[in-house]
């Protein structure tokens, strides 16, 4: 299937690149209430699969041992920008678990925030595997492992009983048991959906009224602290954080690399996944923006997601960036 074009950039008068996308949005009694493109072949959600991959560390009761709060459960869900309001988080965590920054998987990258990777390199600092941007979700992972009292060596690999767990509850959330997976940049798996059941697992923590108790309580608290804490769970500035308080608490969103972006809204009962085909993330904060303008909750705080100019070096606009006509003229049922 050839995927539509979704937004494209314009330059003077002509479009000048064109970027194809598919879209899926479902309610939580699995019902499609939109499909665009090919939502149905598996396809990696990367970092949008964290709020999921964070329903182990509610549901399984080691949030509560250790005294968790929603800054943490945001944490455990954040593509963090390695500012200090993330990093001094996360250590803090560590120490509150007995581990330390060693005991973490994933590898070392700079701060993404500018000031803040500036300072670093003036002062002769070099970032650390806290740094990096999935270092919450990792600290998660712990945490789990130390609660069931098993070994944190190797929580990482897909064999380690804390990935069996999350595979078990995204397999459950989204009614698959055809969980094909990768290796994630930060060295966890990362578990291929189709958008469908991406967005129906989704729509189920949105209204998570058919989950038994403990699963209801761990979708309602994950949501609830991605919406109260949207820049620990993204930084400063990010779009995330632009679209959570654009909405004001009516969505979560978060976004994946390679194009994904997922979107949980509670009032509506409605999961979002989307997919743009060459990984653009310009395109796929586009959609995302078309797809909560069309629900009545972009905001005005959000509106340059949805269309904005493309500047030259001296920050004149020299064309835009927009919704193609597929993606303008979407109607959601």
């Amino acid at each position: 299937m050839t995927n539509p074009v979704l937004v494209e950039l314009t330059r003077g008068d002509l479009v000048e690149s064109m970027h194809r996308g598919s879209i899926a949005v479902v309610d939580a009694k699995g019902h499609i209430r939109l499909a665009l493109g090919d939502v149905t072949s598996p396809v990696y959600s990367r970092s949008s699969l964290k709020p999921m991959q964070a329903m182990v560390l509610a549901e399984s009761g080691a949030a509560d041992a250790y005294g968790l709060g929603n800054e943490e459960i945001a944490l455990a869900c954040a593509s963090h920008s390695g500012e200090p309001m993330h990093t001094d988080r996360v250590a803090a965590w560590l120490e509150r678990i007995g581990c330390t920054e060693g005991d973490l998987a994933c590898g070392a990258h700079a701060s993404r925030f500018e000031p803040v990777a500036e300072a670093m390199i003036r002062e002769g600092r070099k970032p650390t595997r806290i740094f990096n941007n999935c270092s919450g979700k990792h600290t998660g992972f712990l945490t789990v492992a130390r609660h069931w009292d098993i070994a944190t060596e190797g929580y990482e690999r897909a064999d380690h009983p804390v990935q069996r767990a999350v595979a078990k509850i995204v397999g459950e959330l989204a009614d698959t048991a055809d969980l094909p997976y990768g290796i994630d940049g930060c060295a966890a798996p990362n578990f291929a959906t189709s958008l469908t059941a991406f967005a129906r697992a989704a729509a189920r923590m949105a209204d998570p009224s058919a989950l038994d108790a403990n699963r209801a309580a761990a979708a309602r608290r994950i949501l609830g602290a991605m919406i109260a804490y949207p820049e620990l769970m993204s930084g400063t500035g990010r779009a995330c954080a632009t679209f959570i308080h654009a909405a004001n608490g009516q969505a979560a969103v978060k976004t994946g690399a390679e194009g994904f972006f997922g979107g949980w809204i509670p009032g509506m009962g409605l999961g979002i996944a989307l997919k743009i085909g060459d990984g653009a993330s310009r395109a796929s904060e586009t959609v995302m923006a078309a797809i909560l303008d069309k629900l009545g909750l972009l905001g005005e705080g959000a509106r340059s997601l949805l269309r904005g100019p493309v500047l030259n070096t001296r920050g004149a606009a020299v064309g835009e960036r927009r919704p193609a006509a597929a993606l303008a003229a979407l109607q959601l049922g």
